[in-house]
């Protein structure tokens, strides 16, 4: 998807996806056998695969809750107040200190949030590796740009280390190294991307 170009407005995009956002996927082999299954928003996402291949999520009770919590922190908190602190700081076309410094802090305390959870010397989110720790890594990936310095972290910065040195992980940021070889957000795509109201929900 060229989300730059406006591809996320597709018909074909928009009855997988109604919000014209990605990520969303298509399982053409659900568990009940019936029709392909669209599934979309990232969460969501994660958790459907998790329950389809019964794995990267706890089974027991505590720690199935355990998982789903810092997912949905991620989701409810880390994603938005570090992608507002991604747009402040390096797409609006003027630079606003107010929403800067609001979000560059905010993204600090859930940082924080993060390093003082996993300060009891558990290796991964929910204890074992699952789709809580899938879901944050990918938002502490560009922690300089978010203005933030992992050695004031230095529990997430262990945790970040040994996700970031899993084999899973290794190939898909290698994947998408010779995937996204474009520049994602030029003058013509900011226009795509930022510009959008009401009136773009076809």
């Amino acid at each position: 998807m060229h989300i730059g170009q406006g591809d996320q407005f597709e018909p074909e995009f928009l009855r997988i996806a109604p919000n014209n956002r990605i990520p969303a996927m298509v399982d053409h082999a659900p568990a009940d056998g019936g029709a392909p299954l669209p599934v979309f928003e990232s969460g969501a996402i994660l958790l459907y695969l998790a329950n389809k291949v019964k794995q990267f999520i706890p089974p027991d009770l505590r720690g199935r809750n355990m998982a789903l919590q810092w997912l949905f922190w991620q989701m409810g908190g880390l994603g938005p107040m570090a992608g507002q602190n991604h747009h402040f700081v390096q797409y609006a076309p003027e630079q606003l200190p107010y929403a800067i410094e609001r979000y560059v802090k905010e993204t600090a305390r859930l940082y924080g949030v993060l390093n003082k959870h996993l300060s009891d010397g558990r290796e991964f989110i929910a204890g074992d590796y699952s789709i809580a720790d899938m879901a944050c890594y990918p938002w502490i990936v560009p922690h300089e740009r978010q203005r933030q310095k992992l050695e004031d972290f230095p529990q997430l910065a262990q945790w970040f280390e040994r996700v970031g040195k899993r084999p899973a992980t290794e190939r898909a940021y290698a994947l998408a190294k010779e995937i996204n070889t474009a520049p994602v957000v030029d003058e013509a795509a900011k226009g795509v991307l930022f510009g959008q109201d009401a009136s773009t929900v076809r």
